[in-house]
Parts: C-alpha cells; sequence; structure tokens
C-alpha cells in the first residue's frame, strides 16, 4: 500500500512534452493520490488532459509490476526476489558479453526517463558493458527535426521560444500535428493566437480536430510535405516576398536553397500533393502579411524516409521571410515523448554524450571520460540507431536491457520486430507495467513511477523541470536508478552510479558544462523558485528561453540554407497496394498504451483500434461504419472496425497505433530510414483495404 507522505506535491504529469503542472494530494488513509490543478504553471495553467487527471490509475498495485518476475525452466514467468533477479540479469549480459564481445550486449532506453535515467543508462551502457548498441525510442519521435535543427541553426531544441509567444505571432503554420488530441492543454495557445487576431494554417492529410480550428487547412497527399513546403517558397520568391536584407545579414547558402525551389512550381506541387494552386497561394499570403509568423512541425513531416529534409525545406521558408531568429518568429518542433527533448541530450542516444556532444568528438570525450573517471579511448564509438539496433537482436545483437519502451507495438514493422525479440539469448525488461515487450523477456523489474521518484524532464520549449516524490513506492518495487546501481556492482563498476537522483544530476552537470545542451547552472532548487529553467544554462547563467535573437549557434552565427528537392516517399501506391497508409494518435491514449490501456476512463473513451477511411473509398469497397477491415501491406495484416469519414482524404487511411494484437498499426508501417536522422517511415505506407467477415476476424 502506498504510504502518503506530507501535503500536496507540486510536480509535472508523466505523459507528454508539455509536461504539464500539477499537484498530488494525499487520499485520506495512505490509499493513494488526488490529481489537483496547479494553476502557476505557465504551460498549463492548470488545465489537464484525461490521461493527466487519471494518471494516478496506474499507479494502483492492480495494474502495476510489485515484484521481480524471472522466466523459469518451464518458460513462465515467476516472482523472484531482487537479489535473485538482478544476479540473473547480470549474469545473462555477461556471458554474452564474454562468448560474443561486448557489442553483442544492446541497451534500449525510453524517452519517458528522466534526465537522470537517461544519463545513468547512457553512462551505464559504456562504463559497465562497454557496449555501443545503445539507443532509444525518442529515435522515433523528432530525430529528423533535430538533424535539420543542427543543419541549420547549429542547435537542436525543440521549441526555440516559450509556448506563450504562440499567441504574440501573426501567423502559424501547423504541420503535422493535432494538439487538439495529443496535447490538449495546448491549443488554449491556438485559440488565443486567434483571438489576439492571428491566422492559424494547418498542414494535415485529415481534417482533425485542430484543423477544424484553422483560418486554411491543406490536406496534402501523404508523404509530399517536402513539396508543399518548396511550392510555398517557390511562391515566396516568384511574388517578391523575401526578406533580402535579413537573408544577407543572417544567413548562407540562400542562392542554392533558392534554385531548388525554384524547380517546384505551383502546377507542379499541386499534382504532386493534390493542394490547389489557389491554396498554395493564400497559405503564403496569410503567413507573409504579418510582421511575424511560426512554422511548427511534429510527427507528420517528421517520421518520412526524407523527414530531415521535408523539415529542412520549412525551416528554409522560415529563413527567406525572415522569421526566424527574431521575436514571436521562428521554427519549432513540437516534441511528443515526455522527456524526449532531455532524453536525447545526455548519452542514451547511439551517437551522443551528455550535454548533447558528439561521441566522435575527441574533446567530447575527454571531457565526459574525465567527469566518468575513465580512459577515453576505453569509450566505445556510435553504435546502430534504433531500428537498426532491433533489427539486429538475434544476430549481431544476443542480448538486450531495455527500459522504459514497448517496441512489440511501438517500433515499424513490428511482426518483424518481435520476432527478433523473441530470437534474443537474453532479455531484461525494467517497466512499470508488465507490456507486450516484458512479457517475452527473461527477466522483468518492476521499478517505481513518476509520483514515487524524483527527477528532472526537459519539456518541449527546453524548460528543465523538476518532477517531486508525492508517494513512497510499494514494497518489491525498485528505481531504475537502484537497478542500474546494482547491475553495475554485479558487473565489476562498484562505483559511480549513485542511486540518489540529484547526485547523478550534480554529476550531469558537469558532464555537460561546455556543451551545447549545457545544463551546469542549474540545480533542483533553482528549478522549483523559478518554474523552471531553460537550457543552455552556464555555471552563473539565467538560462537562455529564446534561442537565436542576437546569433545562431553556428560557428559565424549564421543560419544555414540547406537546399533540398521533394522525392517520393520509399513505398508509393500501385496496382497491389493503392492506397496510403497514415498513422496517429487518439486523445485518450498514449504511445504503445502500455499505461493508458490499463485506465478504465480511458479505455471507455478510445476502446480499440479502427480504420478510418472515406465514404468513397468505404462505398467502393463495400464497407459499412463498424465493420472490420482488414488493411494489408507488404509487412503483414491489421484488423480493426471501420470509421467512415469525410474528414480524409478518399486515397488515405489512417489507424491510431496505441494497440497490440491484430489491430496493431505498426504491423503494417514501413522501417525506410531518413539517411540522416535514421527515423523510420511510419507516416506513409502504401496499403489495400478488404472488408472482413466477422468469423473470419
Amino acid at each position: 500500500m502506498h504510504t502518503p507522505e506530507a501535503t500536496a506535491t507540486a510536480t509535472h504529469c508523466p505523459y507528454c512534452a508539455l509536461q504539464c503542472g500539477m499537484n498530488l494530494r494525499p487520499q485520506p488513509g495512505g490509499t493513494g493520490v488526488t490529481v489537483e490543478e496547479r494553476a502557476d504553471f505557465p504551460v498549463n495553467r492548470g488545465a489537464l488532459c484525461g490521461k493527466g487527471r487519471t494518471a494516478p490509475a496506474v499507479l494502483s498495485s492492480r495494474v502495476r509490476l510489485t515484484e521481480p518476475l524471472v522466466r523459469t525452466h518451464a518458460g513462465r514467468l515467476e516472482p523472484a526476489t531482487w537479489e535473485e533477479a538482478l544476479d540473473a540479469v547480470a549474469a545473462g549480459l555477461a556471458r554474452t558479453a564474454h562468448v560474443h564481445g561486448p557489442d553483442a550486449v544492446g541497451v534500449f532506453g525510453g524517452g519517458g526517463l528522466t534526465n537522470e535515467k537517461a544519463y545513468a543508462l547512457g553512462k551505464f551502457a559504456r562504463v559497465a558493458l562497454r557496449t555501443s548498441q545503445i539507443d532509444y525510442n525518442g529515435r522515433f519521435c523528432m530525430s529528423s527535426a533535430a538533424a535539420a535543427h543542427q543543419k541549420a541553426f547549429g542547435l537542436d531544441r525543440g521549441l526555440p521560444f516559450p509556448l506563450e509567444d504562440i499567441p504574440r505571432t501573426g501567423c502559424v503554420i501547423l504541420v503535422g500535428s493535432n494538439p487538439a488530441e495529443t496535447m490538449p492543454p495546448a491549443l488554449r495557445f491556438l485559440t488565443e493566437l486567434k483571438a489576439n487576431g492571428g491566422t492559424l494554417i494547418v498542414v494535415d492529410p485529415r481534417r482533425t480536430r485542430t484543423a477544424e480550428q484553422a483560418d486554411l487547412h491543406l490536406a496534402p497527399r501523404p508523404g509530399t510535405d517536402l513539396a508543399l513546403a518548396l511550392g510555398l517558397l517557390h511562391l515566396v520568391v516568384a511574388d517578391g516576398r523575401t526578406d533580402e536584407e535579413f537573408i544577407a545579414a543572417r544567413t548562407t547558402g540562400w542562392e542554392e536553397a533558392r534554385a531548388a525551389a525554384m524547380a517546384h512550381w505551383p502546377e507542379l506541387v499541386e499534382r504532386i500533393t493534390g493542394v490547389p494552386v489557389p491554396a498554395l497561394r493564400e497559405a503564403v499570403g496569410l503567413f507573409c502579411a504579418p510582421e511575424s509568423a511560426m512554422v511548427l512541425t511534429a510527427r507528420g513531416p517528421e517520421q518520412q524516409s526524407k523527414g530531415t529534409d521535408t523539415v529542412g525545406a520549412w525551416i528554409n521558408l522560415c529563413l527567406a521571410t525572415g522569421r526566424a531568429g527574431r521575436l514571436h518568429s521562428g521554427y519549432g518542433c513540437l516534441t511528443g515523448q515526455g522527456n524526449g527533448q532531455g532524453g536525447r541530450e545526455h548519452g542514451q542516444k547511439a551517437d551522443q554524450l551528455p550535454g548533447y556532444r558528439k561521441l566522435t568528438d575527441p574533446a567530447a570525450r575527454a571531457h565526459v571520460a574525465e567527469v566518468w573517471g575513465v580512459d577515453p579511448d576505453a569509450l566505445p564509438g556510435p553504435g546502430r540507431s534504433a531500428y537498426e539496433l532491433l533489427d539486429a537482436l538475434g544476430t549481431d545483437v544476443k542480448s538486450l536491457l531495455l527500459m522504459g519502451s514497448n517496441p512489440v507495438v511501438s517500433a515499424p514493422r513490428a511482426a518483424h520486430v518481435e520476432d527478433r525479440i523473441r530470437s534474443l539469448d537474453f532479455l531484461a525488461v525494467a517497466d512499470v507495467v508488465l507490456s507486450e515487450t516484458a512479457a517475452l523477456a527473461d527477466v522483468v523489474l518492476p521499478v517505481t513511477q513518476w509520483a514515487e521518484e524524483t527527477g528532472t524532464t526537459t519539456n518541449l520549449e527546453g524548460r528543465v523541470l523538476l518532477r517531486r516524490r508525492a508517494l513512497t513506492p510499494p514494497p518489491g518495487v525498485r528505481s531504475d536508478l537502484e537497478v542500474l546501481h546494482g547491475l553495475a556492482a554485479r558487473l565489476g563498476v562498484e562505483k559511480g552510479f549513485p542511486t540518489d537522483p540529484e547526485e547523478v544530476f550534480g554529476e550531469l552537470r558537469r558532464a555537460s558544462a561546455g556543451g551545447p545542451a549545457d545544463y551546469s547552472g542549474i540545480t533542483y532548487d533553482r528549478i522549483v523558485s523559478e518554474q523552471g529553467v531553460f537550457w543552455p544554462c552556464p555555471e552563473g547563467s539565467p538560462g537562455t528561453e529564446r534561442l537565436f535573437l542576437d546569433r545562431f549557434a553556428t560557428d559565424d552565427g549564421r543560419a544555414r540554407f540547406v537546399p533540398v528537392v521533394h522525392r517520393d516517399a520509399a513505398e508509393v501506391p500501385d496496382a497491389d497496394y493503392p492506397l496510403l497508409l497514415t498513422t496517429g494518435r487518439v486523445v485518450a491514449q498514449y504511445q504503445s498504451g502500455a499505461q493508458t490501456r490499463r485506465v478504465d476512463e480511458l479505455n471507455e473513451a478510445a476502446p480499440g483500434a479502427f480504420v478510418e477511411l472515406h465514404p468513397r473509398l468505404a462505398a467502393r469497397i463495400g464497407a459499412v461504419d463498424g465493420s472490420p477491415l482488414a488493411v494489408v501491406s507488404r509487412r503483414g495484416r491489421a484488423v480493426a472496425p471501420a470509421r467512415i469519414t469525410d474528414a480524409i482524404r478518399a486515397d488515405t487511411v489512417f489507424m491510431p497505433f496505441h494497440w497490440p494484437g491484430e489491430g496493431r498499426a505498426n504491423t503494417l508501417t514501413n522501417p525506410a530510414l531518413d539517411p540522416t536522422s535514421r527515423m523510420p517511415e511510419f507516416k506513409v505506407c502504401a496499403v489495400r483495404i478488404e472488408p472482413v467477415q466477422p468469423d473470419t476476424v
């Protein structure tokens, strides 16, 4: 039973990258906590979505893990002591390293881990296991935007300005994002934008609840966002709307980028995207008319095999019109996962060291190695990206330690990934619930949740926040930091893995000092007193709420135009697979659903998968609303009820990706990777759909 500690605790929601503020008040008799509004936090000002309001339900012992499980010789997961479980994990990982070498051991992390846990996991992989094979599911979140940020601005922070700037701009182009369902408290910033006289343009192949709020909705064919951005830039140039003074003073590479854009004339873009030329012209007029404007992207344009170039094209549009590096203007990415920003800054990504340092940089290796007390030459080099790591399981990578992720549901080509996981010699999973992936493990370690531990997260604005412990975890549950401490000791590394999160954060501050994501000036006390601190924040700095107002983070302080041209998705429709599938979320579920599918109220609102299709398409195949449909791609088959609506293009079908089993949308998705970010192409693949008789489902 949980034991409440003192009075209400100010903390943050465990779900999306808004990291909404909330108060947790103990219930009488130590039976749990109640969520209360926290109006003083500027991101949500007290507002919470259904997931945030019901988050304490997952703290219940009824739905979560409360003791370690070890697979017996009979093949069943049975309760075990912590000593037995940790001994088994350490032995399994060590056995693989001894027989096959350290790179045969893999580590897979999660974008929901706190900064302290992400930091410790990256250190554990490279110091205790000495493996290069570590990545995390945040690779599936905004890696394409991150790569484009680095190319154009020299620094990757999801939003270079606080959310409060959005209502103060003149126009927002929102590309491939549906905050009305993915992060509802953020919708108020768009509502305030319109109330202030600003305009909203939404780019989405579906008329979502967000698109219904738009002044202009552009519905391009999935996979053509790159052509759309280039077409808009072509019109900006042709209409003489470029900001030549800004281009000359603060950018480089314009001539090449302009030439690339001019090859995408409006009529060609209409043929590629399906967006009429008059709508393209209207969008340019709305975007260029006010003094300030923004482009915000999310998973729609990013989860493509050309996602980096697509985001780059939208950044080029901002740069060409002088809508970057100025107050209330700029390009930003709406990060999805709870700590998707911080999770990739401190070392659980295949090619990075803490502070967003490059693993291949000798100076970065030397700095971090000194903090860690190891030889820089002992640090392994970059490993495989997330999907490539999962694809290598059972062949090059024989054992896996997985923390805070559920790739059996969330990975592209999920049936194949499930097969690869099943082929491992050894799998250990640390999680709060018995997810579909954890159910396949040899050892399952029950770990603490958001309300039972203290730690920092970094929200989509780059605001470092503190989640504070409000409850004592149930007996039999340990923190991820305690897990890594116990495993490191068993692997012969007695020091360097403390269990106190503030001590870990202190080391993270030293490791990040001087890096692009410098946290050295941030402390727990400052976070609490200042409602979060924006990075970069070197020692003695007030933090950096708004980036790039004086200079960009490149060597010469200038932003870089990157010339890009449209290319097709990795898969295009043909006679066998004539339709396009795109995927996304619904308001009542989150990511793979491992936690939200255990909350009754959320399941009542969103009980299962569905296939959204246009009435003309439904009539052509004889589908009726609610009838089962099979969606078939080159990778597999998923079955779910039809949901017929004219809010989607007639050449496109949509499925949410929160559910396992026959309705698993990621059975269908294409793992084709962006060459720069290594982001899989979740958002577009070729499919066909077929009615299914109920007795054959």
